[in-house]
């Protein structure tokens, strides 16, 4: 029996922190021993990129374009470890669906069955999160990723995008679709950070699976283009995305989230924002409870 694949996805906020969690947590994965495949499902095409010291790579849209049939091992690159690298990629400027790419490339890859050739342990999808439409949903609403992880930092609008994903994971829920691992809170730099995302996750009946502080060391490694595990291995910051790779290489239940409707979640929002003012304003001076 062929064994078991671990397909994951993971989403968030365009500029949250999205692609560099992903790529430290697929070396920090390969670091295990696993064979893990980083499936870059961003039009900007930069997933991988700090994985094969700032390099882009061709994506499986352009090499398409160029071709009329295509090979799944022309798009698979090597990367830091031994990891997989593929671009899905998207359509020219102002054609076409930004989505497209995760489609074809899916497709593409199932036809070849790739990921029993490459005889892979792990495959992540980084998805952007900021619309869950028809393309970046595919791996949701396929169910070609098992679980699903969102990055979310404590700013409104992140929410919002993980909140939104957590509508489309429950729309698909019952129909064979992916279920939500947990939160990935990421840029933990002021003291109400953890607060505002653990009550966010407490409304919405989910859970934090590590919380990421904001740390200058993953800026430096990225200016060398490459990943806080392999720029500076030793580092505080490395041994967080190391636990976090052990908790998602044992995860195994997923669940169907309780997202906030939008009055609700914009209530929640401006409570917090009171709160935070009045902090500010030296109104109250004790933090850390929900509101």
């Amino acid at each position: 029996m062929a064994k078991k694949i671990k397909q994951i996805a993971i989403y968030g906020k365009g500029g949250i922190g999205k692609s560099t969690t992903t790529s430290n947590l697929s070396a920090a994965l390969s670091e295990l021993g696993l064979k893990v495949m980083q499936f870059g499902c961003d039009p900007k095409s930069d997933s991988t990129n700090t994985l094969r010291d700032g390099k882009y790579i061709p994506t499986v849209l352009d090499t398409l374009r160029e071709k009329s049939a295509v090979r799944a091992h022309d798009v698979i690159f090597e990367g830091f470890n031994g990891i997989y690298c593929v671009e899905a990629g998207g359509p020219a400027p102002g054609v076409g669906c930004a989505g497209r790419g995760i489609i074809t490339a899916v497709e593409l890859f199932k036809q070849q069955k790739i990921f029993e050739e490459l005889d892979l342990d792990v495959v992540i999808y980084d998805v952007l999160g900021d619309v869950v439409c028809g393309g970046f949903a595919v791996p949701i609403r396929e169910g070609i990723a098992e679980h699903v992880f969102t990055v979310s930092s404590s700013d409104f609008m992140s929410v919002y995008a993980s909140n939104n994903l957590f509508k489309g994971i429950s729309k698909y829920s019952n129909s064979g679709g992916a279920l939500l691992g947990g939160v990935i809170a990421n840029s933990m730099g002021t003291p109400y950070s953890k607060d505002i995302i653990d009550d966010f996750v407490e409304k919405t009946h989910t859970k934090v699976v590590e919380y990421i502080p904001r740390s200058v060391t993953v800026t430096q490694s990225e200016l060398q283009g490459k990943t806080t595990i392999e720029a500076a291995p030793n580092s505080i910051q490395a041994g967080v995305y190391r636990a976090l790779a052990g908790k998602i290489a044992d995860h195994t239940e997923s669940k169907a989230p309780t997202p906030m409707e939008v009055t609700e979640l914009r209530e929640w929002a401006a409570k917090w924002g009171d709160y935070l003012l009045a902090v500010e304003q030296g109104k109250v001076t004790s933090q850390g409870a929900a509101i």
